[in-house]
């Protein structure tokens, strides 16, 4: 199984820009298709942005399409999540999580990814 290690949350100002890594071990990484999932206090977990095992397919929800962009780097084992223009509501925990995919296909259901990190917070203030 895969273990996963998060980094690079913090504090902003709306507008500015912040890089998450995942980095990732215990497992050969391109078997995962790679997700960034975010949760509020109160609120269900929502998915962010996927990307399958060799980068050739992505997703991304309507709220961050055209300010975040996913992409990997499976020489170093490592998924990112580069956020821009950042928004207030896009304050919460993010957390980088895995399926095990081997095929290739790109899940965007919550439930379908097995393997989490331990998240980390961004915070962005108005």
């Amino acid at each position: 199984q895969v273990q996963l290690v998060e980094s690079g949350g913090g504090l902003v100002q709306a507008g500015d820009s912040l890089r998450l890594s995942c980095a990732a071990s215990g497992d050969t990484f391109t078997r995962y298709t790679m997700g960034w999932i975010r949760q509020t206090p109160g609120k269900e977990r929502e998915f962010v942005a996927a990307i399958n095992r060799y980068g050739t397919s992505t997703y991304y929800t309507d709220s961050v399409k055209g300010r975040f962009t996913i992409s990997r780097d499976n020489a170093k084992n490592t998924v990112y999540l580069q956020m821009n223009s950042l928004e207030p509501e896009d304050t919460a925990v993010y957390y980088c999580a895995a399926d095990f995919s081997p095929s290739g296909a790109l899940s965007i259901r919550v439930r379908d990814y097995d393997y989490w990190g331990q998240g980390t917070q961004v915070t962005v203030s108005s």
